[in-house]
């Protein structure tokens, strides 16, 4: 990953509509078109980080134009900031499709870790945006109105859990929901981002089923029983 720090413009407001009549790459499908050039993206943008990734290797693979994609998103940084809009909004959506409300508070807790750690594992260039943009400081992230608003019923949801547990006595009442996301996002985050260096460190194999179910295990209950009463 490319983790020189760089001070470009504001990314422009993503345009709307279909591309010039005169554009070669002209589409009846401008939404197709939109979600093709962000798959890719996603993927550049997270092997090489912002000031490495390259529109011109992203059109290619999409058989677009630079054109169509400044178009769409208004510059680079824009389709960066588009990327990290769209992977926010998918790991969102299927939280919202766990119905933890209709568990058991410990094992609606039990699920939201459970999903937390599978879906980080599952989705590395998730981890490697959010750890692109830490290295700008969130700065990107920051001018993103729709991020910050995605991630407000993610911290409902965790909150919703513990209330539910203190209520039926068996959640201690002294954990703020916030640092309760943060503990969760850490435990999972860390398997993925670190796994590659801890596991040579230590001599671990950490992609094998055995240890990846027992990582799991283990990362469900630590935070089970750190809220339990």
């Amino acid at each position: 990953m490319n983790q020189s720090v760089q001070k470009p413009a504001a990314p422009a407001r993503r345009a709307r509509g279909r591309p010039p009549a005169n554009d070669p790459t002209r589409t009846n499908d401008p939404e197709r078109t939109m979600a093709d050039i962000l798959a890719v993206a996603t993927r550049e943008f997270a092997d090489k980080g912002l000031a490495g990734a390259r529109i011109d290797e992203i059109a290619e693979a999409t058989r677009t134009s630079k054109r169509m994609i400044y178009y769409y998103f208004g510059s680079k940084e824009g389709l960066y900031v588009a990327v990290l809009e769209d992977a926010y909004r998918r790991i969102r959506s299927i939280e919202a499709e766990l119905h933890l409300e209709d568990l058991a508070p410990e094992d609606a807790l039990r699920r939201l870790v459970g999903f937390t750690y599978d879906y980080q594992l599952a989705n590395p260039d998730f981890i490697r945006l959010v750890m692109t943009e830490n290295i700008h400081r969130g700065e990107f992230l920051a001018q993103s109105k729709s991020i910050q608003q995605l991630n407000v019923p993610a911290i409902d949801a965790v909150r919703a859990v513990y209330q539910r547990g203190v209520k039926a006595g068996v959640f201690r009442k002294d954990v703020d929901p916030v640092d309760l996301h943060m503990s969760i996002s850490a435990l999972c985050f860390f398997n993925v981002a670190n796994r590659h260096t801890f596991g040579l460190i230590f001599k671990r194999d950490l992609d094998s089923p055995r240890a990846v179910g027992a990582r799991r295990d283990s990362i469900v209950e630590m935070v089970v029983r750190f809220v339990r009463k």
